[in-house]
């Protein structure tokens, strides 16, 4: 199908904020706008491609498939203008490397040796986002993402870092407790679950050859940060990434117990979109990532 007109910029523009949000209210907000004005370009927007691109429910908004689509097709190419207009005007040379990790893997093991990088590579700005507590694909918005999946993700330039075993770890005022009894000790400290692996202290019992822990209390997070943080606070019992918690565990303030390491399909890679892998930035960092933390 051939447009009639090209859509106006600002249009698309409009429904990327939107289509992250799923709110015109909350797009208007962070666009200055109305939320009536947002509602007027999205109807234009659709006027124009002729296509819906949102299903509006009374209390939310729901992309459609071509609405899907078209995000993950503009939102890219709108932060790829913004990007060449911001190195154009400052004139410099300078280039902006956008990467998306998982809070838990940006805090013990990005940002302790970015300096390196940095100082390596000085002409290369970072803007690092840790919202998603778990990414599995590529951000449209990210140049460089680190996700964590059980196998390399499909459409996109991958480079394997590293597996990801988890271990069961406690509070040091615990450990005393742990030895004692054995497992037994479920009966007398909450178990702490993430929400993202349900399964995963089932698994864990199998490996180690018991019975599925029966714990006195289950305490379960949304994210893993929240769970070791849990887990040094002393509310329980975790199972957590050994080698996102080496610090952790070096430091004192997590004990390994029951000595298992229980492996899983999962690993960490670090993905880029096939035409943004060749980039100087995008290649700087691939290389040193996987000088630092690639492994089996």
């Amino acid at each position: 199908m051939r447009l009639s007109r090209a859509p106006p910029v600002k249009n698309l523009r409009a429904f990327c904020v939107a289509a992250r949000q799923l709110s015109f209210k909350f797009a208007a907000d962070e666009l200055c706008l109305t939320p009536s004005a947002v509602s007027h370009q999205m109807k234009e927007l659709e006027t124009v491609l002729g296509l819906r691109l949102f299903e509006r429910r009374t209390r939310a908004l729901e992309l459609t498939a071509a609405g899907l689509r078209l995000l993950g097709e503009v939102e890219p190419l709108l932060e790829g203008l913004d990007r060449a207009l911001a190195q154009l005007a400052r004139g410099d040379g300078r280039e902006t490397l956008r990467v998306r990790a998982p809070a838990l893997f940006a805090n013990e093991l990005l940002i302790p040796r970015l300096e390196e990088f940095c100082a390596a590579h000085p002409s290369i700005d970072v803007q690092l986002d840790t919202r998603d507590p778990r990414p599995v694909t590529h951000s449209p918005s990210a140049d460089v993402s680190i996700v964590l999946a059980g196998a390399a993700p499909a459409g996109v330039r991958s480079t394997r870092l590293f597996s990801s075993p988890l271990t069961a770890v406690c509070a040091p005022q615990h450990a005393g407790r742990v030895a004692r009894l054995g497992r037994e000790v479920f009966g007398t400290l909450p178990l702490i679950v993430d929400r993202n692996r349900p399964f995963a202290w089932s698994n864990w019992a199998e490996e180690v050859g018991l019975e599925r822990p029966e714990p006195r209390q289950l305490i379960e997070f949304d994210t893993m940060t929240a769970a070791v943080r849990a887990a040094e606070r002393g509310l329980g019992i975790a199972l957590v990434p050994v080698r996102l918690c080496q610090s952790w565990m070096r430091a004192g303030a997590l004990v390994r117990v029951f000595g298992v390491e229980l492996a899983t399909p999962e690993a960490y890679y670090l993905v880029s979109r096939p035409r943004d892998a060749e980039r100087p930035p995008v290649k700087a960092l691939t290389g040193w990532a996987l000088a630092q933390y690639g492994s089996a």
